[in-house]
């Protein structure tokens, strides 16, 4: 019975480890099968994900020209084309809310053209309505299209879908300087700056993509590196340097005065020019030349061009960081383009009041004629019912559309700025170019090393070139929609005009300097021209009257008439109500206080989180610190216990041994 038993323990015990080791190897195996079929997918998402990113990097526009720039010119040269990709996308934004809202359901659905007077060209201008001469000036047939603001009806509905076009064409207008307001706001607060310690160890040991293999790519990349080791040591140069702080505060204050006197100057210039434009409308305009009817446009575009130089020349008496002349450059040159701009406005709105006095007495004199009408044809017919009088609308008298006529102004001098932009970089800089690089051989000096060498990339004056015509878009487009799709081709012109002459007809800045990771500066720059391009908008809207005979709101007392007219008439009686209450000062005020206490809060929240990075950052470098020191010393109590045991070791041997030669001493020779 013992031996049954022992022979079924020890099969028993066989068969479990034999089990055991079985399972383990089946558990071994599957998991090696469901780890190697996770690895697989997780790689094969990663491999997805690269190429997904690949892919939208390679759908971004420009990308390769702008790297290729940067390679070459630095990185405050690509930010400029960033900046003008960055302002191309915006422009796109709203060219399709102004395209989609207000012309193309105006053209779809509104009257054609010739129905009615303000969709027709007088009979008197007719003749000549498609010469070139007028269509250059924007008059004939371009002034009574969907160009302007005079073109659009102003029925409450039109069409089968009862599209309410003066309410959109309010909305639009409006709501293009709430979008742009928003984008703004966020790329200026998105963007971050950088560390800036350890550069050169960052740039000496990380800077080359080893995955690069084109050999034009790797010519850019070697372009890149050598170009940002210059910024990097200009920047150390600068931060190094020691100078006179008395003379510089002296040469700083004659500087600003000779700038300050040259806007002046340029102000009382445009005022002049726009009140003396304004004397020239008046006369017949056969015989005025082409520079008297353009003006204004030409000498704003002038001092466009002279200052922005002279500026730069001035600025070498203060001899600032590049970075920091650049931003110096940058605010004086926009204190000119806004300066310019803004007397421009306060001409044009006196022009605007002198044309609703005339408007007026048209008005007066048409209601006038009317009634010697109805009286004649009912004292000679003897009858009551009188019919309207049968006018054909190119001969019905009207009066002056102001809201055109600063339309054509604010497309004019977009026109005039592109003109001479163009012009500017194919002579600047084309055929300078041509001239020192051909004639260079047979020439009396080294015309690439003296006068008038390549041409360099002017970064302040581009920047506040763009920002300049973006402002004029922004007030612009209530008067003329037609004017935002007119910039979108205007910036997609550019991108490719100036990168092939930048790449072609330029050299690198003697000093190279790097940008700032952020375009914070030209964001800055931006929202306040973002605001003060609201501003005569607002008046606009607010307190001119609008023209009686064109445009969307004509026969209202005021543009934002129609808001409430759509409350009382499409709208439930307790929503008026609302916005009654809303609009109330009582609130309004406190709302607004409210606001600014918000972004105070915030203001002050942020430069908190700022000063406890900044701690933290310290603590790590203490932290690091400590760690080094405590390694040394590590290393050094290691090394001082190492030979305090080899000392000891070296002793003892040599006490063995002098122990051994004296055993040797004391025995006697056999």
């Amino acid at each position: 019975m013992v031996i049954p038993t022992i022979i079924y323990l020890f099969v028993f015990f066989l068969l479990k480890k034999n089990i055991y080791v079985l399972d383990e190897t089946l558990k071994k195996h599957y998991r090696k099968e469901v780890c190697s079929e996770v690895s697989g997918c997780h790689m094969k998402m990663i491999k997805f994900n690269r190429d997904f990113d690949n892919f939208k990097t390679a759908c971004i526009p420009w990308e390769r020209k702008i790297k290729e720039v940067e390679s070459h010119f630095g990185s405050s040269v690509a930010s400029y084309f960033i900046f003008l990709r960055w302002m191309y996308g915006l422009n796109l934004v709203l060219f399709g809310f102004m395209f989609g809202l207000v012309v193309l359901p105006e053209v779809m659905m509104g009257l054609p053209y010739g129905s009615i007077p303000r969709k027709t060209v007088p009979r008197a201008q007719q003749a000549k309505a498609m010469d070139y001469s007028v269509l250059l000036d924007f008059g004939g047939y371009c002034k009574y299209s969907v160009l302007f603001y005079g073109y659009y009806n102003d029925e409450r509905t039109i069409g089968l879908l009862q599209f309410r076009l003066p309410l959109s064409y309010l909305l639009v207008g409006v709501g293009i300087f709430g979008y742009s307001l928003m984008v703004v706001i966020r790329t200026w607060g998105g963007d971050g700056g950088d560390d800036g310690q350890f550069t050169f160890t960052f740039k000496m040991f990380t800077s080359w993509d080893y995955l690069i293999g084109n050999p034009e790519t790797a010519d850019n990349k070697y372009a890149s590196i050598t170009t940002s080791f210059k910024e990097s040591i200009v920047d150390e140069q600068e931060n190094q340097k020691d100078e006179n702080i008395h003379l510089r505060r002296f040469l700083r204050v004659l500087a600003n005065l000779f700038i300050l006197c040259s806007l002046g100057g340029s102000g009382f210039l445009i005022y002049f020019v726009v009140k003396r434009s304004q004397d020239f409308a008046k006369l017949d305009q056969n015989t005025l030349s082409w520079y008297e009817k353009n003006e204004v446009e030409v000498v704003m575009s002038l001092l466009g061009l002279v200052c922005p130089p002279l500026f730069e020349t001035i600025a070498e008496l203060e001899e600032y960081h590049p970075r920091i002349a650049l931003k110096w450059q940058l605010g004086r040159i926009f204190a000119l383009f806004l300066g310019n701009l803004y007397t421009f406005l306060f001409a044009l709105f006196d022009d605007v009041n002198e044309k609703l006095e005339q408007e007026k007495y048209i008005k007066n004199a048409t209601i006038w004629g009317l009634k010697e009408y109805y009286a004649n044809y009912s004292t000679f017919h003897n009858t009551t019912d009188i019919p309207p009088p049968e006018i054909p609308p190119a001969d019905v008298i009207r009066g002056p559309c102001w809201e055109t006529d600063v339309g054509i102004e604010f497309v004019k001098l977009t026109v005039s700025d592109i003109q001479v932009t163009y012009l500017t970089i194919l002579i600047g800089d084309f055929v300078r170019a041509v001239i020192v690089r051909f004639l260079n051989y047979c020439w009396c000096w080294d015309l690439e090393a003296g006068f008038p060498s390549y041409g360099e990339f002017d970064i302040s004056g581009n920047v506040l070139g763009l920002i300049f015509n973006q402002g004029m878009i922004w007030m612009g487009a209530f008067y003329a929609p037609g004017l935002v799709g007119l910039n979108v081709l205007r910036l997609l012109s550019s991108m490719y005009y100036q990168c092939w002459a930048v790449m072609s007809c330029n050299v690198p800045h003697e000093r190279v300097f790097k940008a700032s990771k952020s375009n914070n500066f030209y964001m800055g720059l931006l929202l306040l021209v973002l605001f003060l391009s609201l501003l005569p908008v607002v008046y606009t809207i607010m307190t001119l009257p609008p023209s009686s005979d064109c445009g969307p709101f004509s026969g209202r007392a005021q543009m934002y008439d129609v808001v409430m007219e759509t409350i009382e008439k499409d709208l439930p009686a307790f929503i008026g109500n609302i916005f009654t209450y809303a609009t109330n000062p009582g609130l309004i005020i406190p709302a607004v206080l409210l606001m600014v206490l918000a972004i105070y809060y915030l203001n002050a929240t942020s430069k908190n989180y700022q000063n406890a990075n900044l701690e933290l950052k310290r603590k790590m470098q203490m932290v690091n610190d400590h760690e080094h020191l405590s390694c040394r010393f590590s290393g050094l109590k290691s090394y001082t216990v190492n030979n305090d045991m080899l000392f000891s070791t070296v002793k003892c041997m040599y006490v063995m041994l002098k122990g051994c030669v004296n055993m040797n001493a004391a025995t006697p020779t056999v």
